[in-house]
């Protein structure tokens, strides 16, 4: 046997043994989503098919909208944009810092990497809800605390793409600022700064667009804003006005969503 035929023999069982592996791996995550899907119920047709009726029911109740009280949602309206703004730019000033701390290029120590990246976890771990609740006992209602609660939970996904998109650049640049004999700041400033500045507004803007639905429902647990109404309708079962609210969230998040992609645009 020629060793062509030797090597394209190998390749094929490479290939076969990859795929079977390939397959194996597939079967056992969908053997994973059938288990969670049966275990919460979603294949329970005749629990959901009962609810059909009354979801039906609760729609019917909620139209026509009823835009009555819509002047006095202005305010509202402007505290949740408020919040989104303010705690996005709160989570990026802090993000900043540890982003350069949690990239393995940047960072002074491995201890501070993992420690660093600890805090990241931490931080995303911990539901916005949850936090708002928390800061709504230290500070009070109003903004404040969704300003904080949205800002702090943001830190840990945004700290975690900073991070990543600084060890993915292009190591030729920082390698010329060492050589030119530039101060550790030097190097960051002018040899990983120009090159992840992009990425950084984009993943900046994103969450942005992220905090502010998050912030419509950070007034549930009184953090102020739009979702504070809408929380007031929902408990005196005032549905009309619900639909109505939902509606004028809904263009709301419309006109962010065109304004952030307008913004991304100009940062590409």
């Amino acid at each position: 046997m020629s060793a062509h035929t030797l090597d394209h023999d190998r390749i094929i069982d490479q290939q076969q043994r990859a795929w079977n592996t390939g397959a194996l791996r597939l079967a056992a995550i969908l053997l994973v989503i059938a288990v969670c899907t049966y275990y919460v119920g979603l294949f329970d047709g005749e629990r959901l098919a009962d609810g059909g009726p009354s979801i039906l029911r609760l729609l019917g109740e909620m139209f026509p909208p009823d835009f009555q009280n819509a002047r006095s949602w202005l305010k509202p309206l402007g505290d949740t944009l408020a919040m989104s703004v303010a705690g996005t730019a709160l989570a990026v000033v802090l993000s900043l810092p540890l982003a350069f701390l949690a990239a393995r290029n940047t960072t002074p120590h491995p201890a501070v990497y993992q420690a660093a990246r600890s805090l990241l976890n931490g931080l995303r771990a911990i539901p916005e809800l949850i936090l708002g609740i928390i800061f709504v006992a230290a500070v009070g209602f109003g903004a404040l605390p969704g300003v904080l609660a949205l800002g702090l939970h943001s830190v840990g996904m945004v700290g975690k793409f900073f991070a990543e998109a600084i060890e993915h650049a292009d190591e030729a640049p920082i390698e010329a600022a060492r050589a030119a004999g530039a101060t550790p700041l030097q190097v960051l400033l002018h040899g990983v700064v120009p090159q992840v500045l992009p990425q950084m507004a984009d993943i900046s803007i994103y969450r942005w667009e992220y905090n502010f639905r998050a912030s419509t429902v950070m007034g549930m647990v009184g953090a102020g804003g739009i979702g504070f109404e809408l929380m007031g309708s929902l408990r005196i079962m005032q549905y009309q006005e619900v639909s109505a609210i939902l509606l004028v969230i809904l263009l709301m998040v419309t006109l962010v969503d065109a304004l952030s992609s307008t913004l991304r645009k100009r940062f590409k």
